[in-house]
Formats: C-alpha cells, sequence, structure tokens
C-alpha cells in the first residue's frame, strides 16, 4: 500500500507540473488541449492506478476520463510512459491496459468520446 501512495505522489507531481523529458509532442498536445485542467486529482488517480497498476476506475472517473477525451488520455498515458520511473514498464502492455481502460468506461457509462 506504501509503494501505491508513493506512485500515486509522484504521478500527480508528473501529470500536473509536466516533466523536462516528455517529448514536445506530447507535452505540446496536452497544453493545446488544455488536458491538465479537465480531470480531477481523484480521478488521475483512479485511471493511473487501473493502467499502471491493478485497480478499476469508478463510473465518476469514467465521466471525467470522457471529458478529458481519448487525445488527452493517450498524451498522459505516453508522457507518463517516458518518466525513467516506469522504464521497465513494457509500453505495449501499458498502451493496452489505457485503451483496455477507456472501452471498459465506454461501456460503463455509454458516453461517446468528446475528441475521439
Amino acid at each position: 500500500m506504501e509503494s501505491l501512495n508513493v506512485y500515486s505522489v509522484l504521478v500527480v507531481l508528473f501529470l500536473t507540473c509536466g516533466a523536462a523529458m516528455s517529448t514536445k509532442e506530447n507535452d505540446q498536445i496536452i497544453k493545446e488541449n488544455n488536458c491538465e485542467t479537465k480531470i480531477g486529482l481523484p480521478c488521475v488517480l483512479e485511471a493511473f492506478t487501473s493502467i499502471f497498476e491493478i485497480g478499476c476506475i469508478s463510473n465518476k472517473c469514467c465521466g471525467e476520463l470522457f471529458v478529458l477525451g481519448k487525445v488527452c488520455h493517450s498524451a498522459f498515458v505516453k508522457r507518463t510512459l517516458e518518466n525513467p520511473l516506469f522504464k521497465d514498464l513494457s509500453p505495449a502492455t501499458i498502451i493496452a491496459k489505457s485503451i483496455q481502460t477507456w472501452n471498459n468506461c465506454l461501456a460503463l457509462t455509454g458516453s461517446p468520446s468528446p475528441s475521439a
């Protein structure tokens, strides 16, 4: 449980403050789409847990994920994967879990993506 808290703090800092190591492309997507203002911190943590660890995302956070949009969702996941803390993770596995989280939310809420 302690490792979840450490990861949560790191993820929050990384997602809200940005990272010098991230590619300009993902940073530009995030900035141009105002991604950092479209989802609350509790839902960022739920989404992160469902993608990078083991967990599920609530209906409420699925709704916020759709407000965030698929473009922002993908940019955040890709930017997080660029962080050296996650270098041992398989990008293909994480991208697959990211898509699975998105699709599970779609099935759960029936909401279409505002920026698919």
